[in-house]
Formats: C-alpha cells, sequence, structure tokens
C-alpha cells in the first residue's frame, strides 16, 4: 500500500518507478532480519551516540557497544536491509549465496531512497564505518542457534572501484554470520517500500515494531512503557508518548493506522488494503514437463503448489524468472 504525504511527514520518493532501471533486489520487497526488528540494537540519534545500550527482556540480553564515531544508527540499517534483500531473492531463486556480496554503490542507495549527491556518498560510507565499529553482544537466538556471543553488525567493507571524481562506485561487504543465519532460516520479514521514506528514526523503529508483532493481524495493543523499552529510545517518557501522539496526529506509518487506547496502551490497526496478496507466478507448460523429469513419479502441481506457499511465505517478491525458479527451487530440494 502506499502512502501519500501528510503536512511535510514523508520524505519525497528520490526515484520514482520508471526513473531507473528496476533489476531483481529492486523488484523484490525490502527484508528486515526479526532479531533486530524485535530487539533495540540500533540508535535514534540524529547526533553520535557514543553510549553503551545494554537490554533485557524475557531472557534475551543485548548489549550494543559504539566505537569512536558513535553506534549505527536505523538510517544505517538500510545498508543490511538491501543486503538482506538481495540475498533473499538469490535464496528464493534456488542459486548459491554467500557471506560476501559486491554491490553497487549507486544502486543501494537508489533502492533505499537515499539522495545521490556527492554528500550522499559521503553519508553512505559514514554509515558503513558505524555498521562495522558497534559491536553486538547477546544470547539471541538466529537460525535455531542460541549462543552468547558478540559480533560486528557488518564484519567488513572496502570500496572495489571508485569513479574518477573518487566517489565509490563498488563496494565488498561481508556480513556477520550472525546476520547471515537468520537470512539462511528465512528469519526475515517483508516491509512497505515507503519504510525508505520515514524521516524520523523513532518512526522507522515503531513500524518495524508494529510490522513484527502486528503483521497481518488486524489489531496489535501495546504499553507506551514497553513500545518505549522496546524502541530503545532515549526520550523521557513524557516526551515519548508526545512523539507517539504525534505520529498517531500524522498518521502516515504504512500499513498501519495508530491511536490511543484507555490505560496508556497504543493499538496498530492493520491499514485496509495492507500487504494484500499478489497473483502466483504462472509456470510455462515445458516447466512443468522439466520438473517431471527431475522428480520423476512425483505430482508436479502439487509441487507447484508447495513453490507458491513458499513464495508466499518469502514475500512474495516479483520474480524476473519465475520458470527458472521454480526448477532451481527442486533442484535445491533435491
Amino acid at each position: 500500500m502506499a502512502v501519500t504525504s501528510r503536512a511535510g511527514g514523508l520524505l519525497p520518493d528520490h526515484h520514482p518507478t520508471g526513473d531507473f532501471f528496476l533489476c531483481d533486489v529492486f523488484d523484490a520487497p525490502p527484508k528486515d532480519d526479526l532479531g533486530s526488528m524485535e530487539h533495540p540494537m540500533f540508535s535514534l540519534s540524529t547526533r553520535p551516540d557514543r553510549r553503551i545500550l545494554t537490554y533485557d527482556h524475557n531472557g534475551t540480553h543485548v548489549t550494543v557497544t559504539p566505537s569512536v564515531r558513535g553506534r549505527a544508527t536505523i538510517h544505517d540499517k538500510d545498508i543490511l536491509i538491501y543486503c538482506i534483500s538481495q540475498l533473499m531473492v538469490a535464496v528464493n531463486a534456488g542459486r548459491d549465496v554467500a557471506r560476501v556480496l559486491h554491490l553497487r554503490a549507486h544502486d543501494l542507495m537508489v533502492a533505499t531512497n537515499r539522495e545521490t549527491s556527492g554528500d550522499g556518498y559521503a553519508r553512505l560510507r559514514e554509515a558503513f564505518e558505524r555498521l562495522a565499529g558497534t559491536r553486538i553482544t547477546t544470547n539471541l537466538e538466529t537460525g535455531g542457534e542460541e549462543v552468547t556471543t558478540g559480533f560486528g553488525l557488518i564484519d567488513s567493507w572496502q570500496i572495489v572501484r571508485r569513479s574518477k571524481g573518487g566517489r565509490m562506485m563498488s563496494v565488498r561487504v561481508t556480513l556477520s554470520d550472525w546476520l547471515y543465519r537468520a537470512v539462511l532460516s528465512k528469519s526475515v520479514l517483508t516491509l512497505n517500500r515507503d519504510y525508505f521514506r520515514l524521516r524520523k528514526p523513532l518512526e522507522r523503529r515503531v513500524y518495524e515494531l508494529a510490522r513484527k508483532h502486528c503483521g497481518r493481524q488486524a489489531t496489535w495493543r501495546v504499553s507506551v512503557d514497553t513500545l518505549l523499552k522496546k524502541s530503545g529510545s532515549a526520550s523521557p517518557r513524557r516526551v515519548f508518548r508526545k512523539m507517539l501522539r504525534d505520529m498517531i496526529a500524522a498518521d502516515h506509518l504504512p500499513d498501519y493506522h495508530m491511536s490511543e487506547d484507555p490505560g496508556d496502551m497504543i493499538r496498530f490497526t492493520l491499514r485496509a488494503g495492507a500487504m494484500a496478496s499478489a497473483p502466483p507466478p504462472v509456470l510455462a507448460p515445458d516447466t512443468l514437463e522439466a520438473a517431471r523429469a527431475l522428480v520423476p513419479g512425483a505430482d508436479v502441481y502439487a509441487l507447484q503448489a508447495d513453490w507458491h506457499a513458499m513464495w508466499r511465505a518469502s514475500g512474495s517478491p516479483r520474480l524476473t524468472a519465475p520458470d527458472r525458479a521454480f526448477l532451481g527451487w527442486l533442484r535445491k530440494r533435491g
């Protein structure tokens, strides 16, 4: 569902559809990992945040230690969302993936609605530095495995190629093993593309929590105190409540409408038409014949139904080559 701008609350769409070629990554819905959606790992500050954050909730312990450049911000997280989205396209198509990704900086900036000016490239470099410098210590489970461990949000990054003007063109990023396990286990959720148009850090964080906890349900209620804790906001409670009321008045959160309930509760209601299911990809008759050759004796229509179910569960991504993706899924399934 597209959300229109109200009172200048949303950033402009810097790259409207049609102004550039949409590759598989752009066509795929943005993906976010469940762990960082559930627990506050990213700073909501617009200034360098050098405080150590310690968070405990229901047996999960998270300590986030910044570098001298400050803790990674919720806007820096755009890079991780882009990387996860790329990997999930490959996983859903049955292709092999790796922790090391080669990215075009311009593609990343366009896909995440960042400005592609000189300042935009400088801010992107700063984001890479904060992501690599921020350290997480947690017992959070990813991919069915709970281990107390410490890691960076990314292990490393490197500018592989520069333009004649010195701007980064090609970047190599190595994701943390923790985040990579989340991708392989498909512990991710699809975000509305208008997430990248949300101007304020708290708006992005509250949307993440609504997407994680409300999802496709009609409604979700949460106390202001719990929302304050899970958001990671450093604002006093009264200021935080005022910020929530401003969000309720603006009413431009993608997918969800916010309102206040008695007892200092906040209600999130799924907007009409939000996250509507797209029709499944159509497979050519020749593809079904090829499937019969790959899996002799199997009911290819049942296999097609299983693949459609997997496709919906992964966020109904747009596939430029659905026949190849289906056959790749069959080969990987064995």
